[in-house]
């Protein structure tokens, strides 16, 4: 099986698209072995997009994590996957669906896009200690579970320490969360640091933890309702904006998309 090495805003994947149906791997325990960082390709997540459709274009993507779970949304694996489709394809614009929920791209000169669906916003949904503060943190469904926190600085959070503590926050069991630290940046703009659920660790970027950190910081004042812009521990900041017909349960997420080689699994 070919494969490609992806990252979305350093966000990476292996990629494996067009393999078929009648392929029957044990793809959680494909996902392990290949994400390994020492003795696999290594990567945050495998993903798996199949076109079902060319007129007009669909495809079907799933995506696993290091850890071997499914992950039931995940922006950056979903923008890597519309890359490839235009990249392969020469679509600009397609249905992509992961786990029963579709999802809009769309591809422009510098920018992947694509569409995440807004569920339930809860103010205050646990607390904390940071650094020796009470801390509160918001939850914001972007298909899939995260929380987020408003701190003084980032950088001074120990994302990796936190952000199992709260992954793993009895009030938030059996799913447990993705876990976001957010800071203002400037006009329109956060900081953000991200610990993945599936990933079990800090990630350099990810794109619903984007949409739930706008979401949370629109709700909390410190940016209004349009474009914001998430600058993240990549260097590659994402950009979160409504979408223009449902802006009140859709947003775009868009950023850069990177592919780094290619290969065959042994």
């Amino acid at each position: 099986m070919r494969f490609r090495k992806i990252h979305g805003a350093r966000n990476d994947f292996v990629l494996l698209s067009d393999l078929g149906l009648d392929n029957d791997k044990e793809w959680p325990k494909e996902a392990e072995r290949l994400c390994a960082r020492r003795t696999g390709v290594g990567a945050d997540g495998l993903v798996i997009s199949r076109l079902i459709s060319h007129s007009p274009p669909v495809l079907e993507v799933t995506c696993f994590n290091a850890d071997g779970s499914l992950a039931t949304m995940c922006g950056n694996a979903l923008r890597c996957s519309a890359w490839a489709a235009h990249r392969d394809h020469g679509f600009r614009q397609m249905s992509l669906h992961m786990d029963g929920v579709e999802h809009e791209a769309a591809i422009s000169d510098d920018s992947v896009w694509v569409t995440a669906e807004l569920g339930e916003v809860l103010p205050r949904r646990l607390q904390a200690v940071i650094n020796g503060r009470p801390t509160w943190f918001d939850s914001a469904h972007t298909g899939t579970e995260h929380v987020v926190a408003i701190v003084n600085d980032v950088d001074a959070i120990d994302a990796q320490v936190v952000g199992r503590l709260v992954r793993h926050h009895p009030d938030l069991a059996p799913l447990g969360t993705n876990v976001n630290f957010i800071q203002p940046a400037g006009h329109q703009a956060l900081k953000i640091r991200t610990y993945e659920r599936g990933v079990e660790a800090e990630t350099l970027s990810c794109g619903s933890g984007a949409v739930a950190a706008a979401v949370v910081a629109t709700m909390r004042g410190l940016v209004v309702r349009r474009a914001v812009t998430v600058h993240n521990r990549a260097g590659e900041p994402l950009t979160v904006r409504p979408h223009d017909a449902r802006p009140d349960r859709t947003h775009w997420v868009g950023g850069p998309v990177t592919h780094t080689f290619e290969g065959v699994l042994a």
